[in-house]
């Protein structure tokens, strides 16, 4: 079952507000956020955190966050690892909850940042997911196939007629959960388990001789301290 933006817990919907305060032209907003998370989670290939969360605060080619104070960068490194651990947590069980936003005029929901999210993960392994895509494997072919139609019609890129986007515009959350599922098996059959970073709750303060937060590997006086 999918998660309401509208009924967020708190923490989230801090998180929220941090992503969009970001000193960026077009931030990643949370459910866009959440696709992407999920997306670097079942790429068939592994993405370490220092290398994916520069794509979440947009910082320059020195991988130098956007905050002045090292708090800020250890609160949100936390609190996107945190939903990261819990997307973790949710496939292991089989009960994956995607983030997706309503419009409070209709209650339509909109999947549309999620999916774009999902891509923008995507597209930092593309040569890996043409691979997992030729493979035999005919349950992950349909799955990829699913996700990439979906994310054609979000970004108004698809070959379909009308009658079809219609349709599949309303069994979108379901495909979603259902496609990310299946990649997610498949991560897991051909890794042996799912990849967590080491983190258990909330990490600790971070000294300047520490690892980075961020995890470049560095010091923290060398990165974004």
């Amino acid at each position: 079952m999918p998660i309401d933006m509208r009924q967020l817990p708190s923490r989230l919907r801090r998180l929220d507000d941090a992503l969009a305060d970001l000193p960026l032209d077009e931030p990643m907003l949370l459910t866009e956020l959440d696709g992407f998370l999920t997306g670097v989670l079942v790429s068939p290939e592994l993405i370490m955190p220092a290398e994916w969360l520069q794509s979440v605060w947009g910082s320059d080619e020195s991988g130098t966050a956007p905050f002045d104070d090292p708090v800020d960068v250890q609160w949100f490194a936390d609190a996107v690892l945190a939903r990261y651990n819990e997307i973790v947590r949710d496939l292991g069980r089989g009960k994956f909850q995607p983030i997706f936003d309503v419009d409070e005029r209709n209650g339509d929901v909109l999947w549309e940042m999620w999916i774009d999210g999902f891509a923008e993960a995507m597209e930092l392994r593309p040569e890996a997911w043409a691979a997992l895509n030729a493979s035999k494997d005919a349950d992950v072919k349909t799955a990829i196939s699913s996700m990439s139609t979906l994310i054609a019609i979000a970004r108004n890129e698809s070959d379909l007629d009308s009658m079809q986007i219609n349709a599949l515009e309303d069994q979108a959350p379901s495909k979603i959960i259902d496609g990310v599922l299946q990649l997610h098996a498949a991560r897991m059959q051909n890794t042996g388990s799912s990849v967590s970073p080491p983190t258990g709750g909330r990490a600790a303060k971070v000294g300047r001789n520490d690892p980075c937060p961020c995890g470049s590997g560095e010091k923290s006086k060398r990165c974004c301290g």
